[in-house]
């Protein structure tokens, strides 16, 4: 969770400096060659023997496809057509396609307590979503648009959520979680190098670039290697859903970044405390269970 919210500040300056069309190309090569340059030192640390699992690879690469290249194709579309603050609100309720794809695909079976944990969170994650009307929630949308955004939302969070019960299924067989961010992430970069058409648009956008633009964009490949791979690793520990839960707790981090760091107080008031209360207390007692 932390790893991904560290992604969202970096992402938030990269794309003023880069467009997302070429500074994508820059974070997928960074989510290979980052967990690959650790993976020999992994190796050289644990006790157990490098073998070849087919079945694990290969969930891990249609993890990669579903959930790094469409989830985050999809999560750009929604942030275009519903603004940053809608698209944050869908990406929110990913955790409730893991928990259906965990109970369909993984067989996971949530007791009454686990599921009120998760009510209490998404209920405060849904408390820390801008208000309609206020300035960060967005101008009013046309019928047709929100029709368009609606289905790119649910997309997105249909990527995310399945994504992350392929990683878990993968782990309970083939606990690569270096190796596998490495297959998935190869993945993901080759399906974007063939959806890619305007090459000359791309080469522009690089060619354009601010300065510190690959550094910002580097630093989102790190950060979210580094989640990826603590996600894969927790679901060794815990259910697929509830991490799922854990990963998409960013607003902890983001809201006070924003409210306090960047100066933007219209995000603090009742409303927004009392989600991220709920939130933290979901947590906590997740925590204690």
């Amino acid at each position: 969770m932390l790893c991904f919210s560290v992604n969202i500040l970096f992402t938030r300056y990269a794309i003023t400096r880069m467009p997302v069309d070429a500074g994508f190309f820059v974070v997928l090569a960074t989510n290979i060659l980052f967990p690959a340059v650790l993976y020999p030192f992994e190796l050289a640390t644990r006790t157990a023997p490098w073998t070849w699992h087919w079945e694990g690879a290969a969930l891990f690469a249609v993890a990669g496809i579903i959930g790094t290249f469409l989830g985050r194709r999809f999560l750009f579309d929604a942030v275009k057509i519903l603004g940053p603050s809608r698209a944050s609100v869908f990406h929110s309720t990913a955790p409730a396609f893991a928990l259906v794809g965990a109970w369909l695909l993984a067989g996971e079976r949530l007791g009454w307590y686990e599921l009120m944990l998760m009510a209490i969170v998404w209920i405060g994650l849904w408390f820390t979503q801008p208000r309609a009307g206020s300035s960060t929630a967005g101008s009013p949308l046309g019928a047709d648009t929100l029709r368009k955004g609606l289905f790119v939302g649910l997309m997105t969070v249909a990527g995310f959520g399945l994504g992350n019960v392929l990683r878990g299924l993968a782990m309970r067989d083939w606990e690569e979680a270096i190796f596998g961010t490495v297959l998935s992430s190869l993945a993901a970069l080759i399906c974007q190098l063939m959806a890619t058409r305007d090459w000359a648009k791309v080469g522009a956008q690089f060619r354009a670039a601010a300065p510190g633009a690959w550094w910002l964009y580097l630093g989102c490949g790190i950060s979210t290697s580094l989640g990826a791979m603590f996600a894969a690793v927790a679901m060794t520990h815990m259910e697929i859903a509830l991490v799922v839960l854990v990963v998409h707790t960013t607003p902890l981090v983001i809201f006070p970044v924003s409210v306090f760091i960047l100066k933007n107080r219209e995000e603090l008031n009742p409303r927004t405390l009392v989600g991220a209360f709920l939130v933290l207390a979901g947590i906590a007692l997740l925590a204690i269970r």
